[in-house]
């Protein structure tokens, strides 16, 4: 059974402005690999594969212009080219309109993580990449903190983990694997005899007992009689002190 869960995050200013870079890049490559695959089509040349791509995207990553990107996990990229091909792909099987490029101003910045290297503690999620450094106090920057602790399970298969922002805080959603715990129904009927001392006795020897024969409901019972004469012993004095009043 696959379970979609999604948490606040609540990282420091260091932490968001790593995960705006991150989302940047992410929307970067996914422009690169749509153009790339609108050019190669208009060319007549047949669908570029991620895997294509990627290797391009590697080389390109390398280059004195997109120097920037070496600071970025390569998963994150990775993903945004996948999710480009895909959609590209899916227009034309008929499964969704044209994709569109992402917009700095009016797309929601958000990244991919990959779901292997991906860790949670019961207060914390572990980003790739945010520090590469293997120093204690450096490794801090790449554990931000979740808003509910123990939402997620620390030691699950995690599917498709994705930070988005939505304008005012960071979110992480992902599909967690948990072990499918509904029972197996068998065909075996039951036969049910309704009693008197007893409720139900079922013919696999289950007893269901009564209770109107219960000593705590024979207890309200005889409670309740002596509350309603009290009350109409008092009903009846008000009623006579009325009349001779009267």
């Amino acid at each position: 059974m696959v379970k979609a869960i999604k948490v606040m995050l609540i990282p420091n200013n260091v932490q968001k402005t790593k995960m705006f870079q991150y989302a940047g890049a992410s929307r970067f490559a996914y422009n690169w690999a749509l153009a790339r695959e609108i050019v190669n089509h208009e060319k007549g040349g047949k669908f570029l594969s991620d895997a294509e791509l990627r290797k391009e995207f590697t080389k390109l990553r390398h280059s004195d212009e997109c120097a920037w990107l070496l600071s970025i996990s390569n998963n994150v990229t990775k993903q945004a080219i996948k999710d480009a091909c895909t959609a590209y792909k899916n227009f034309f099987k008929g499964l969704q309109k044209f994709p569109r490029f992402k917009s700095r101003k009016r797309s929601i910045p958000k990244f991919y993580q990959d779901n292997v290297k991906i860790r949670f503690s019961n207060t914390h999620i572990k980003f790739e990449g945010f520090s590469s450094s293997r120093k204690a106090n450096k490794q801090k920057m790449n554990w931000v903190r979740l808003a509910e602790h123990e939402r997620i399970p620390t030691d699950a298969k995690y599917m498709n983990p994705r930070i988005s922002f939505d304008g005012l805080n960071w979110w992480i959603s992902v599909c967690v694997e948990f072990p499918d715990c509904r029972e197996t129904l068998n065909d075996d009927g039951i036969g049910i005899d309704l009693g008197i001392k007893d409720l139900a006795v079922c013919s696999d020897g289950t007893k269901y007992k009564n209770i109107n024969k219960s000593q705590k409901l024979k207890r309200l019972e005889k409670q309740k009689r002596r509350l309603q004469r009290s009350i109409s012993r008092s009903y009846e004095k008000n009623s006579l002190q009325i009349k001779s009043q009267g």
